[in-house]
């Protein structure tokens, strides 16, 4: 059962999570963006949030400019592809594991359910025979608006075994590792066995954005048609947004005024530079004005203010360069980003990035690289109001290093993590923050080396990360992880998972898991060959014994399991997962278990109301010993667990199946 270990990418007083939280809340109304409003929507329209009824995850999840909605629900020519979770297929990781298949022709027609001067497309087209990806038309049409968006596969498809390769005709990258597809290790297997190829392709859709040039009205109609280009097209959603005119920022360093090109033909990193030196002499905010601003290398940024026109009109936008020799921490390549100084040199404080767009030219997966949107150490520092994208992580922060505030930002189409908080980072926030479409975990925190204290994931959404976790946390010292809405982790992951593991430093004082909402989470892990919950509890290096209380989350239409608790086969007679509470969970809809146990441990449950189980309420296996006492993993009944699922069980009733037969639950109801 051991999985090949997979790499990772690899100022003010101290503030307890809680009173974090307390205080975001109180600010909320100068922090959180303008909603867009999901109330009476035009006829015919089918607005969504995470392929759901936004009934069902109201006041969970980011609060968003857009409306979304989904492809299958619109007026389309073409054909319905899913519902499907099977990996390595485009339903599984379309949003709601479903979408629509266009041939040339053939289009698909959304009504708009609000005003509009902005779209968002995310699609899939074919790779190029021999990887690299390709370009392909598709035509936009609505009342006064004929346009033509170019779709790539440029930065989509990844191949093979971690950390893959671009390159479908590839061999394996691990032949000495075990897989499930031959359930054997190839390289000691006689006679070989035949890999077909190409060998687990994922990461198959990408999004672009367009403004339309007038304003739309609720109820018009907007027409997507697939072209000739691409033998077909996968249009999974549309998000419409009505974008407000572009910011002016006086009394700032205007980057033009330093020989800035806002046209994207010449490099304009070393006039940014100039004018933020000129900026700090002078205590003036810098300011980039509407425009695509090329910068193919990272901004160093310290007690500074940048500020764009809006992530729709501003874009600092760069290729990525191959250095002539390996820097000092181990990259091949640099690209655009903006960097505090790392924290061996102090780090960075006081830096505020605000309302541009981030657009990065990272098409593999390369862990030593330093090629992220945002990254370095960035103490009593803010982000606030990006979009970045086609980067490796989007926000890769290196402590220590104190609060930093992320805030109304979007993390999409990545290679590796959306945010990863790493190594001593201390009373953050991350809120407000829509992911998508990630190449690893979602949202973050790696205590490697030093604990990561005091930080928040609160009201963040987060869908279909290809591989890993929605929101991982990775050890670490009073964490809380709250409000947010996960949906549609594709492989090895689950919607929310708490590990000690990748060489974690331990869980300590109080883990807060609380009021979220996962939905079509927990995946196949290809390791183990097993199904994992949507909340998942991973002891491989350690045992985990905090204070771990989970209250108020709702698990809807999870793929195998609600709730898994598990240590490795290996270790599983050396670490445990102890005194985990459970409390008002909602759990509509498992493919096999409420909780399945597969360490040894002990949790209580209070008013864990579960319906539409797959298989049975409790898989409890405990540390697979088997004794005649019963399990090693004990469930305390509190009181109040209506559906019956854990009524035999507890509180250490021995009941494994190792691998119960999945039955896909019906869709989750109010």
């Amino acid at each position: 059962m051991t999985p090949p270990s997979r790499g990772r990418r690899a100022g003010v007083p101290p503030r307890p999570a809680a009173l974090l939280l307390s205080a975001l809340l109180a600010a909320g109304a100068s922090m959180i963006a303008a909603p867009a409003s999901y109330a009476t929507p035009a006829a015919g329209a089918v607005v969504t949030r995470a392929g759901l009824d936004p009934a069902l995850v109201a006041g969970r999840g980011a609060t968003v400019p857009f409306l979304e909605q989904e492809a299958e629900n619109a007026r389309f020519t073409g054909t319905r592809i899913g519902p499907s979770r099977a990996a390595y297929t485009l339903p599984a990781e379309a949003s709601g594991r479903t979408a629509v298949r266009l041939t040339p022709g053939q289009y698909v027609e959304f009504t708009l359910p609000a005003a509009a001067n902005a779209i968002t497309v995310r699609y899939a087209i074919p790779d190029a025979p021999r990887g690299g990806g390709i370009t392909a038309p598709l035509g936009v049409s609505a009342p006064g608006v004929r346009r033509t968006m170019t779709l790539t596969s440029q930065y989509a498809y990844l191949y093979n075994q971690y950390p893959f390769t671009n390159d479908p005709a590839a061999d394996l990258l691990h032949p000495d590792w075990w897989i499930t597809e031959c359930a054997c290790v190839p390289a000691a297997t006689a006679p070989a066995p035949v890999i077909s190829k190409p060998f687990r392709p994922m990461h198959f859709y990408d999004e672009q954005r367009q403004l339309l040039g007038r304003t739309l009205h609720k109820g018009d109609k907007i027409r997507l048609t697939a072209q000739p280009g691409a033998a077909w097209t996968v249009i999974d959603l549309l998000d419409s947004e009505l974008v407000a005119p572009p910011r002016i920022v006086t009394g700032a360093a205007n980057v033009l005024l330093f020989g800035a090109d806002p046209s994207g033909r010449r490099d304009s990193a070393d006039a940014i530079d100039r004018a933020i030196a000129f900026a700090r002499r002078a205590h003036l905010k810098v300011y980039l004005p509407p425009g695509t601003y090329q910068v193919n290398r990272h901004i160093i940024v310290d007690d500074i203010t940048i500020e764009g026109a809006g992530n729709w009109y501003t874009i600092v936008k760069g290729h990525e360069v191959a250095l002539p020799e390996p820097a000092p921490d181990g990259s091949i390549h640099t690209g655009v980003g903006f960097y505090g100084k790392p924290a061996g040199e102090s780090g960075s404080r006081n830096v505020h990035l605000r309302n541009f767009a981030i657009e990065g030219d990272v098409r593999e997966r390369i862990d030593t690289d330093q090629v992220n949107g945002i990254g370095g150490a960035l103490s009593d520092s803010s982000v606030d109001g990006l979009h970045i994208r086609h980067t490796k992580a989007g926000l890769w922060l290196d402590g220590p290093m104190n609060n930093l505030r992320v805030s109304n930002t979007m993390v999409v189409d990545q290679i590796a993590d959306a945010l990863n908080f790493h190594t001593g980072v201390t009373n953050s926030i991350v809120t407000n923050t829509f992911v998508r479409n990630t190449g690893d975990d979602g949202l973050a925190m790696w205590s490697e080396r030093i604990a990561d204290s005091g930080n928040v994931f609160d009201h963040n959404t987060v869908q279909t990360p290809t591989l890993a976790n929605g929101i991982a946390i990775y050890g670490g010292t009073d964490t809380t992880v709250s409000n947010n809405l996960v949906a549609d982790p594709i492989r090895e992951g689950s919607g929310l998972h708490a590990g000690a593991r990748f060489g974690a430093e331990p869980f300590a004082g109080a883990l807060t898991i609380k009021d979220n909402t996962v939905v079509r989470a927990g995946t196949l892990d290809l390791n183990w060959n097993i199904g994992l919950g949507a909340l998942w509890f991973y002891a491989l290096d350690r045992s985990i014994d905090a204070d771990i209380r989970v209250a108020g989350d709702h698990y809807l239409d999870s793929t195998y399991n609600a709730i898994m608790l598990v240590s490795d086969f290996a270790v599983k007679d050396l670490y445990s997962v102890t005194g985990v509470s459970f409390e008002n969970i909602r759990v509509d809809g498992t493919g096999t278990s409420v909780v399945s146990a597969r360490t040894a441990g002990s949790a209580s449950f209070r008013n864990v109301d579960a319906r539409n189980v797959g298989a049975a309420g409790v898989n409890n296996c405990g540390s697979f010993h088997f004794t005649p006492a019963g399990s090693e993993f004990s469930l305390a009944d509190l009181g109040g667990n209506d559906g019956g699922w854990l009524d035999p069980y507890a509180p250490n009733v021995l009941s494994c199946d190792d691998r119960p037969a999945v039955v896909p639950p019906p869709p989750p109801a109010p």
